[in-house]
């Protein structure tokens, strides 16, 4: 683990000693005055606080972070994602997984996925539980245009495209529903930890 300063008052935790959804929920149980964000990602926890003496004591803390799981699983209502499963990627997707575009589709609905952590947009959730078959690298060239509610696949992860962006990801299919809107409480349809489950239209 190593801790490299990003400012005066954030420090980026690298590689903690335990997934990092679940060491920064630890990390928050210390109840530190002073720290105003904690954000895991893949690899990464950044830890932002209101002011540079707050972070030095933060980060003299973090040894005494024991991590916390989530919830299990059958006790969290899942969110559930309506897709149609028409994105230009599916064949290629069935090919690289040597099987059909029928058996693609079923694969990814039968899984369950858990938000390991939110980044690259508002709303984009990084949906851990991508079945082993489909686990593929990113396109080789990404795409420089990708629509909003764009359901996709990429590694390990799963997600929808909250808007119109640049991305890399293969597109299986896409949604109606909203991943971000402004006027919802909380604006963020998903949040790390929440469980979601894909539902084909």
């Amino acid at each position: 683990m190593r801790v490299l300063p990003m400012g005066s008052t954030a420090a980026l935790v690298e590689d903690p000693p335990s997934d990092p959804a679940a060491w920064s929920l630890g990390f928050r149980a210390l109840g530190l005055a002073g720290v105003v964000d904690i954000v895991p990602a893949a690899r990464t926890v950044l830890i932002r606080c209101e002011s540079a003496s707050a972070l030095r004591s933060a980060i003299s803390r973090i040894g005494d972070v024991t991590p916390v799981a989530a919830d299990d699983q059958s006790e969290r209502p899942p969110v559930v994602i309506p897709v149609r499963y028409d994105g230009p990627d599916l064949e290629q997707v069935a090919g690289l997984a040597g099987c059909t575009v029928d058996e693609v589709i079923s694969l990814h609905t039968s899984a369950v996925y858990e938000v390991a952590f939110c980044g690259f947009a508002p709303g984009f959730g990084y949906l851990r539980g991508v079945p082993l078959q489909l686990q593929h690298p990113r396109r080789s060239t990404p795409r420089t245009r990708v629509p909003a509610g764009s359901v996709a696949i990429a590694s390990e992860f799963s997600a929808v495209y909250p808007s119109e962006s640049p991305g890399g990801w293969h597109l299986l299919g896409t949604t109606d529903l909203a991943m971000f809107d402004v006027r919802r409480e909380p604006p963020a349809l998903l949040a790390p930890s929440a469980i979601v489950r894909f539902e084909p239209k």
